[in-house]
Order: C-alpha cells, then structure tokens, then sequence
C-alpha cells in the first residue's frame, strides 16, 4: 500500500469498527479478568511497544494488584501494512526469571510477534506467561499462540486506532477503524 500524502485520507477511506465506548468497555473486562487472575501473586507485566502504549496504558489504572512493568519491542512491519522477518529492537530483561509475565499487546493477528516474545520470556525462565491483547483478528487459519484475555474480535481487514497504526500514523484514535477497500 503506497503511503498517502495526507495522513486523514486514511480515516477518511474508513470505517468505525469498534467505538470508543467499545473499547473502554473491553479494557475495563480485562482488567477485572486480570484483578482476580493476579490478586496473590504480582506479575511481571510487559508492554509489547509501540502498538501496546495505549492499551497498557488505558489498563493500569485500572488495575488493583502490585505489578512491575517493563516493555519489550519486536516488530515484523517495519513501517509497513505487511510484516516480514522479525526484528528485536529491546529484548525481555533477565529479571523475569521465575515469574509471572503478562504480555501485553494491542492486537493478536498472526501470532508471530507474540509468540516470538512469549518464546523468549520461556528461554529467559519465566514460570508463567500470560497474553492479553486489545483484540484479536479473526483469520481463517490456525495461529501459534492464543491470548488469554481478548478484549474485542476484529475482522480479517487492515484495521488501526488504539495502538495499531497504518503506516505509521493513527495510533491514538480512541477507537478501532478498517480501511474500506484493504483487506
């Protein structure tokens, strides 16, 4: 997809998928889903970055238990609306070893990139590792992980707002949108 010159050409070119009322709603599911999950035992939580900045972020405030939060940062779209290769950019820290880790991540689309963190947090000795994600893409083939926490099932389309991006841009719309002619 050739990157529009005018970054509203993307939002005008789309349509509300999940509202922000939608969203909120989901979040706050998760959250209550999470509160009694780590009520006795704290995690490590790890934000996969950028695409998890909102949701973590819209997320802890509603959280009641200790945590300890941390980021990791592995991509595969470079920029772009197609993932490739993987990339580390921050790998997981050493002190997950023997802990709980929650991974936090704005969408479950593939699996690849989660997976890959999820593999990592294992290698690194984490005891526990849980994945909860803003939503999750509804493909028509199997994935390599399943999150334990969904907040909102999308449609197999290019979608972005609340953490997922198009080329870059749209990352802090409060709501979820898809791209009228793009699957």
């Amino acid at each position: 997809m050739a990157q529009l010159v005018n970054p509203s050409e993307y939002l005008q070119n789309a349509e509300l998928i999940h509202s922000q009322d939608a969203v909120n709603l989901a979040i706050t599911a998760i959250a209550t889903q999470l509160n009694l999950a780590y009520a006795n035992e704290p995690p490590m939580v790890l934000c996969v970055m950028g695409g998890a900045v909102y949701f973590t972020g819209q997320l802890l405030s509603q959280l009641t238990f200790a945590l300890e939060l941390d980021y990791v940062q592995a991509t595969r779209y470079h920029g772009n609306t197609e993932g490739t290769q993987l990339k580390w950019v921050v790998m997981p820290k050493e002190n997950i070893n023997n802990r709980n880790v929650l991974i936090l991540d704005d969408i479950l689309d593939e699996g690849l990139t989660l997976k890959a963190v999820a593999d990592q947090c294992i290698l690194q000795g984490a005891k526990e590792v849980k994945v909860a994600v803003l939503a999750e893409k509804l493909l028509n083939k199997p994935k390599p992980i399943s999150a334990n926490y969904v907040g909102l099932l999308l449609p197999n389309r290019y979608v972005f707002g609340c953490g997922m991006d198009i080329c870059g841009w749209w990352r802090n719309l409060p709501a979820i949108y898809a791209l009228k002619n793009c699957n």
